[in-house]
């Protein structure tokens, strides 16, 4: 696949009436501070008609005065805490072309040639970067980079739809909570739960890790994409459930989560021994009470850490590692929440060596994994004016071990799970991650 590079600028808020000034900021929160300081890219393609490039920027230029963060910079207040800059410097806008139909490379395989569809996620001072690449048949293929600093999936899909609601002509709706201050500590402080060793590290744990991380290449990865119908996920569901003593069936993401945690650790042919765990996002809008706004524009995620020797998890029924993600998950409740709060505010500040366990910069997460779910957030409703995406992605990530879970653009409720694994270890996973019953492979 040939892309070409037709321009690239850096576009502006439009503003309807007087703009703001440009001198203001917003500090970062606590959650915007322990969450990935890096890029994000994700990947739209629609079929034509398509809107032309000039409206899809207008709508870009207008939803970015509604969400001026974006169209800024990170920085310091003079007291040297970290914040965004509100000065409208700007987002980056690429054109660029293809010689081919876009039949001829879909559907999109996750693999490095993704890369050429967005700007460049390296050295980058915009938060947010698009490019439009336009495919011989009319097709269109948008390319979407954010800062995870700046805000979470939930807030930036939110971002998304509002984009579209400008291309088409109508006022954003509903219109973001910019307030970033609303989460005060305690006085006292009161921290209830341990917190080193979730979000925060000590920065020499980091380096004697990094020390003895085994050093693969990142060739040896490759992102493999799993598709699963709704009839695999009702039997999953169902026998996931099938010994839960509360008589609720668990989730459907608990049921796959859990399924696909016993079948990627078989697959990496673990010592029984060893200790593993999945790193879940758990989004707060939900959880802290009172109740934070779906509106809240920002970080808002917290993280829940089910943990299993691989001897039990893979000698256990799923039942007992779906068990295992349910109850780590609703641990992150308003109690869990409010104590990170006080403890980022208070303990943090005091102990200078904590830095953050989010670290994008870590390409092999082996023994562990981490689950990135994108099924609830409203990424296929960006509508330019001519119709959604018939398909969204995430970009190429080769995270050995970080997994991102989606609707299917078929539609029908099924899930696409792209997965990154070493090479010598997928010809298992294939083997068996259709299997109900991993010990009889």
């Amino acid at each position: 696949m040939k892309v070409k590079v037709e321009s690239s600028r850096i576009i502006k808020p439009f503003y309807e009436d007087i703009p703001p000034s440009t001198k203001s900021y917003i500090p970062l929160s606590v959650f915007d501070k322990v969450t990935y300081e890096a890029q994000i890219a994700v990947i739209y393609a629609y079929r034509p008609p398509t809107p032309p490039n000039a409206a899809i920027k207008l709508g870009l230029q207008k939803a970015l005065a509604v969400y001026r963060e974006w169209a800024g910079r990170l920085g310091k207040d003079e007291h040297g805490n970290p914040v965004i800059l509100l000065n409208d410097e700007g987002v980056k806008f690429v054109e660029a072309s293809s010689d081919s139909t876009l039949d001829k490379v879909m559907p999109f395989k996750p693999s490095a040639s993704l890369l050429k569809l967005h700007p460049s996620l390296n050295n980058v001072v915009e938060l947010v970067q698009v490019q439009v690449t336009r495919f011989t048949c009319g097709s269109l293929v948008v390319g979407f980079t954010a800062h995870h600093t700046v805000a979470d999936g939930h807030s930036t899909s939110n971002f998304l739809v509002a984009w579209g609601q400008a291309c088409r002509g109508l006022d954003v709706n509903p219109l973001p909570l910019h307030d970033r201050t609303i989460f005060n500590p305690r006085n006292p402080p009161l921290v209830e739960h341990e917190h080193k060793g979730a979000e925060f590290m000590s920065k020499f744990v980091k380096k004697e890790n990094s020390l003895n991380e085994t050093h693969h290449a990142t060739e040896d990865i490759v992102v493999h994409k799993v598709h699963f119908t709704i009839e695999f996920l009702a039997k999953l569901k169902a026998k996931a459930s099938s010994i839960n003593g509360n008589n609720k069936p668990y989730s459907t993401f608990e049921s796959l989560v859990a399924h696909l945690w016993r079948a990627i650790t078989k697959a990496r042919g673990l010592s029984g021994f060893e200790t593993t765990h999945i790193r879940i996002s758990v989004n707060g809008r939900m959880r802290l009470n009172p109740r934070v706004p779906n509106e809240y524009f920002g970080n808002l995620v917290l993280w829940a850490f089910p943990t299993a020797k691989v001897k039990d998890l893979l000698r256990e029924p799923l039942p007992y590692a779906t068990k295992l993600i349910h109850d780590a998950v609703i641990k992150v409740n308003n109690n869990y929440f409010r104590s990170f709060i006080d403890f980022a505010n208070h303990k943090v500040k005091e102990d200078e060596d904590l830095i953050p366990t989010a670290d994008m910069n870590k390409h092999i997460l082996c023994p562990n994994l981490e689950v990135d779910s994108w099924l609830r957030f409203p990424f296929y409703d960006l509508d330019f004016g001519t119709g959604c995406p018939y398909m969204f992605m995430p970009s190429y990530f080769p995270t050995e071990g970080m997994m991102f879970l989606l609707p299917s653009f078929i539609g029908d409720g099924s899930i696409d799970v792209f997965i990154p694994l070493f090479q010598d270890n997928l010809p298992t996973f294939k083997k068996i991650c259709y299997s109900f019953d991993l010990l009889q492979n």
